[in-house]
């Protein structure tokens, strides 16, 4: 199981997510252009040393994130999925990607998934925080599939 970000905009959110990959195991995919810088202050503070754990690579845009990306399943996570997340079955190679914070993901993108999953929240509210999202997504998809760290 991987994770991807599409062009995130806020540091925070992908040192949170750096972090993710890192107590998880699994790797990080960033697809810029980003909207911060990537000697960004903040995002290292919200990695904090988890760094030299994590496995991220960053692709220049889409379409080298898709050339280089390899097998598995995009399954975009977006306020305009399809399946809830309790009802998703997840799969070992599966790629849970991201939109960016303030725009979600573009049509191609979504055009692009092989599915598209939303978790459900109450109707008063629009969205989670990407990176809360990102963990939630992923922790469910690994405890599914019996991949969850043991202590």
């Amino acid at each position: 199981m991987r994770l991807a970000l599409f062009q995130p905009d806020i540091p925070q959110n992908v040192g949170a997510c750096i972090r993710q990959s890192a107590c998880f195991g699994v790797e990080l995919h960033v697809i810029e252009p980003t909207g911060f810088r990537f000697d960004d202050r903040a995002m290292k503070r919200a990695a904090l040393d988890y760094g030299p754990l994590s496995h991220m690579t960053r692709h220049a845009d889409w379409d080298a994130f898709q050339r280089d990306r390899g097998p598995g399943r995009l399954v975009l996570f977006t306020t305009h999925g399809a399946t809830p997340l309790p009802d998703f079955e997840f799969r070992p190679d599966d790629i849970l990607l991201f939109g960016k914070e303030s725009a979600g993901a573009p049509d191609h993108v979504h055009a692009a998934a092989d599915a598209r999953v939303f978790i459900p929240i109450r109707a008063e509210t629009r969205s989670l925080n990407l990176s809360v999202s990102a963990g939630i997504a992923l922790w469910e998809g690994l405890r599914q599939l019996g991949d969850l760290p043991r202590r």
